[in-house]
Formats: C-alpha cells, structure tokens, sequence
C-alpha cells in the first residue's frame, strides 16, 4: 500500500515534436548562406565525406550563361530531392520554435586555396570580417567584475537590444523574461550604459542624449538640463518657453541646442550587419533587348562529384559489409549535397525571373518604381512555402542597372496612391529623403510638411508614418536639423 499523500499511476500526454535530420539541417542551411560563404559549408562535407570531389575551376567546361544545368557527375533526375519544406516549417509554426535564430550559424568564410583562379583569390583576400555591436559590447563585458546573475542578465540585455542600441522592454519585463533577479538587471544595465558606444543602452531619446553627455563629462551642462526638465519643450524647439523656465539667456538655450544636434540619436547603427562587407551579388539582370537576362553568378560556387574510384570499389563487391555500408551512406550524402546546391540555384533563378516580372518598372526606371510585393505572392506562383522564399532570400544580392541591391529589398509593403498606383513604403522612404535632402537648412520642413508634399503627389500617410520612416532613415527630427549661418 502506498504511503500517506503517494499517488502513483499513468498518464498519457500526445506531444507534437519535430526533429530535422542532418541531411535536411545541411540543405537549409545552403539554400540560405551567401555565395561567399557556401565554400565553407561545402569545405566542411569534403573533409568528412571522402566520395565527394570538387572540380578545379580550369576543368569546368559547363556552360554558366543563364541557368544552373546538370553536371555529368550529378545524380540523375529521380534521385533529386526539391527544397521545399513545406511540411517541416508548417509543424515549426505550430509548435513555435525559433529555427530561424536556430539555423543562422552559417560559418565564417574561408580562405581559397592557391589552386583557385585570381579573380575568387582576390575577392576571399579582400573580405574583412566584422564585429558585431553584440561582439563589441561583450568583449567590453569580459572586462568587469560581475556575478554571474548579472553577467547572465548582460548577455539578455545586449541580446534584447534594437537595431538603434536601445532596450525596448522595462528592466522588470527583461528579468522576468531571463528568470534572474531583478537587482542583478539593474546591476547589469548601468554596466551596459558605460560601454561605448556612447549611448547604448538607453530606454529611450533622453536617456540615450544624457548617457551621451554623462560620458563626455557634460552631465551637469546647460544641455543635460533642458533634456533631463524640459525635453518636450526641446523636441517642439521652444526656445523663448525653455529660457523662461531656466532663467538662461536664448543664446545659451541655442547653443545647447546646437551642441544636442551633434548627438548620436541611434549609436547601434553603426553596427550595421552589412557595413564595409564585400558583396558578391548572387545573380545579375541585364538588359538585352526587350528582354531581361538572369545571370546566376557560379564562381563562388563550388562544383562537386562524386568519385569514380569509390563507385568502382562498391561495384567489384570486394568490400566487407561494414565497409559497403559505409561507402553507399556516404555516397548518398554526396548525392544530397549536390543536390542541394543545384537546388539552391534553381530557386535564386526561379525567384529572380518573379522579381523581374513583379518589379520590372523598377529595373526601367529606378527606385521611385518600386511596388509592393509579398513572400506569400511569390511562393504561391513558384509552388514553395513561404519560410523556403525567405531562407533562400537570405544574404543573397542582385546586381541591377540600378545598383547592388539585397534581394529582399524587393519585398515590402506599400501604399494606394490616389491614381490608383501602388507605391512601395522604400519608395516612399526614398521621396522623404529626397524631400529633405532639398530642404533649407536654416527652414527644414517638419513631419507635417512632409505629409503635405507627399498628399500633393497623392500619397496619404499619417504623420507619425513619416517620423517613423525618418528615424529609420537616420534622419533628426526637424529641430535638430536645423541650422544657422
């Protein structure tokens, strides 16, 4: 008999659990890394898998015009396996795992060897890697003296940061998030807003300006008052309402305006993930006639086969079982690889040729053409999942007679103009800037304004879309900007 308050028994419990096979890990992972970067994906299955052999560039005679064809040491058509996972991404929505963090550890680039030609050898050469701001701010990390609580809530907090360095959720939400102590989030976060640079860190604009002039030793200045009291009275640029309220002369009140200007208002862009990369674009479009021309860039593709000296051991059946096993499981392997990057191919071509039918206004004429266009739209012409569009969007770069462009630049959503036109939000992004760019610097046009020249080209968006658009764009808000002789 079970003791007093002891209830043994069963219970069933029905979980849903996906669990993606190497194989299947491998092949996303190349449908998503850049062209730069599949080498040392690739690297890594020749190290391990002694059937594959790459081909040397000089013994490539295929021809690369257009399209990605079959090599002769490729598996035959029924042995190919499309890239769509619809199935596994649909099970991944549901049962909401974060795959998209999980599968972006694509590897670092690595150098070619000496047998590769000049033009690949000087690109590798020339490839710089950068730090991240989560790099950086770390790196400063390994220097204090923390606890580990607090060191555990520093690594959430520099994980939790936006892309301007501010932290979006209170210190109380964070250390629920991060189950640790709310006194060692605190700790942690006054640690983070004395790392450079200056201004990370911050809850908001004030807090990012004060942390600024703090480190600057300008943290008692006529400057740090007027944002620390009188911010909403900064931000309308209420100079004779800030010179009553601080008994300062409106001279004194300017100049602190002036030195607030000089301020970083988003110090974690320029952290930029593609600032100072080299960029290989993954595919070119070119005129050609009337038509549009796709050009798949391959030389950074590494050309893979699969050897003949193991298929002939297979084939003379002198081998042990284990032996025989082993071989066929690796040949398999090839065979997925190889196919995995012709695949690969395909869908940069096929997504490309719906790019250049959705947005050919675009490579007429420029970026004021732009037009909305969705992931949704493209995977339902093409007969792929969404999540497959975006991985294989991922890093990649179209070369066009406009400029390089990411491929997913393409994508957006946008507006109705009153004609009837659709207008993409980077083209609306793109009139603001330019909007600005013409302005006086001693009058610069506020928000409002703006929304006034956009709704007089037929463009209706809210105000707040207009700051939100600026800020985006880097840009101060309109009493920053200005300027005196």
């Amino acid at each position: 008999m079970s003791g007093p308050g002891l209830n043994q028994g069963f219970h069933q419990r029905q979980t849903q659990q996906l669990v993606l096979a190497p194989q299947m890990r491998q092949s996303l992972k190349i449908l998503q890394v850049a062209a730069l970067d599949l080498r040392a994906t690739v690297q890594e299955e020749l190290q391990s898998n002694p059937t594959l052999e790459e081909l040397p560039m000089d013994d490539v005679s295929l021809d690369r015009d257009a399209t990605s064809g079959d090599e002769k040491d490729a598996p035959s058509d029924d042995s190919r396996e499309e890239m769509d996972f619809s199935g596994e991404f649909q099970v991944l929505e549901k049962i909401g795992q974060d795959w998209k963090d999980h599968m972006s550890d694509t590897g670092g680039v690595r150098q070619t060897s000496s047998e590769e030609d000049e033009r690949r050898q000087h690109f590798f050469d020339s490839l710089t890697t950068e730090t991240s701001l989560q790099e950086h701010l770390m790196s400063q990390a390994g220097q204090s003296d923390l606890s580990s609580d607090a060191l555990a809530g520093l690594r959430f907090l520099v994980g939790s940061l936006d892309d301007r360095g501010y932290l979006t959720a209170t210190l109380p939400d964070l250390a629920l998030q991060a189950s640790l102590p709310l006194a060692s989030m605190q700790e942690a976060a006054k640690l983070l807003k004395t790392f450079e640079p200056a201004g990370i860190g911050a809850e908001s604009l004030a807090d990012c300006l004060l942390i600024q002039l703090g480190q600057k030793g300008r943290g008692k200045s006529v400057a740090a008052r007027i944002i620390r009291d009188h911010f909403e009275l900064l931000v309308r640029r209420r100079i004779p309402d800030l010179a009553r309220k601080t008994g300062l002369a409106p001279e004194v009140i300017q100049e602190a305006i002036e030195e607030i200007g000089t301020l970083d208002p988003s110090p974690g862009r320029r952290f930029a993930d593609d600032a100072n990369r080299v960029v290989v674009p993954d595919v070119t479009v070119e005129q050609d006639g009337d038509e549009w021309k796709i050009i798949l860039n391959h030389d950074y593709i590494p050309r893979l086969r699969l050897s003949n000296t193991y298929k002939e051991l297979i084939a003379k059946g002198r081998l042990s079982k284990a032996e025989g096993d082993y071989l066929r499981e690796k040949l398999r392997s090839g065979k997925f690889i190889i196919n995995a990057i012709e695949q690969r191919q395909r869908t940069i071509e096929r997504i490309t040729r719906e790019i250049i039918r959705h947005q050919g206004e675009f490579f007429a004429e420029g970026v004021s053409k732009l037009k909305p266009l969705t992931m949704t739209q493209i995977a339902d012409i093409i007969g792929v999942h969404e999540t497959t569009v975006s991985r294989a969007l991922a890093n990649k770069y179209i070369k066009t007679p406009h400029g390089v462009f990411a491929m997913k630049y393409f994508f957006t959503s946008g507006y109705q103009s009153d004609a009837g036109e659709s207008v993409a939000n980077t083209s609306v992004k793109e009139m603001i800037a330019d909007i600005i760019a013409g302005e006086d610097p001693g009058q610069p046009r506020s928000d409002q304004e703006i929304v006034g020249l956009l709704e007089a080209k037929g463009l209706k968006i809210a105000r707040r879309t207009v700051a939100k658009y600026r800020e985006e764009l880097g840009l101060l808000p309109s009493n920053l900007r200005r300027r005196y002789d």
